[in-house]
């Protein structure tokens, strides 16, 4: 076995999803409604997720401009609000997650950075900010985590939005 193959039976890291499992995501997880006692509900889903498994995080809840839900785990700082910010944009420009943002012009052989013309310092394609739509509606608002790698913020909001859902 070499150094970089993990034990039988030990899972490694997740697989990177492909943007056909991104655009799924972002269909499938869509909500029935939306107001300011959803947002607490759903950050504090994410938040004690977080808790759970040890992860200093920053999580962020928005209904268009209004921020409805923001808390910083112990072991975060204001790096984190800052890429929040910028990931949250991202979604607001876009209309879709981040990551998927990231994701497409990957796809297109080169960088958000490289090719969107936009300031890094302003909009980061980075996981971690995912879109809330309201179904028949459209989109209503952003849901962000920061303080992982990008892909584990990622998973996480769709985690967080799975189980909101499913409650």
């Amino acid at each position: 076995m070499t150094a970089a193959a993990t034990a039988p039976g030990t899972p490694g890291p997740p697989a990177t999803p492909a943007t056909p499992e991104l655009e799924e995501q972002e269909r499938r997880l869509r909500l029935t409604r939306f107001d300011n006692d959803d947002a607490w509900r759903l950050g504090c889903l994410l938040v004690d997720l977080a808790r759970e498994r040890g992860h200093a995080v920053t999580v962020d809840v928005r209904r268009g401009e209004q921020q409805l839900f923001h808390c910083a785990l112990p072991g975060t700082s204001a790096d984190n609000d800052a890429w929040i910010e910028r990931k949250t944009r991202v979604v607001r420009r876009y209309g879709a997650g981040s990551y998927l943002v990231g994701q497409r012009f990957r796809d297109g052989g080169s960088s958000f950075e490289e090719k969107s013309r936009l300031d890094p310092d302003r909009f980061a394609a980075h996981g971690g900010a995912f879109p809330l739509h309201v179904a028949g509606v459209g989109m209503v608002g952003t849901v962000a985590v920061s303080g992982l790698p990008q892909l584990d913020d990622h998973l996480l909001v769709v985690e967080g939005l799975e189980r909101f859902l499913s409650e």
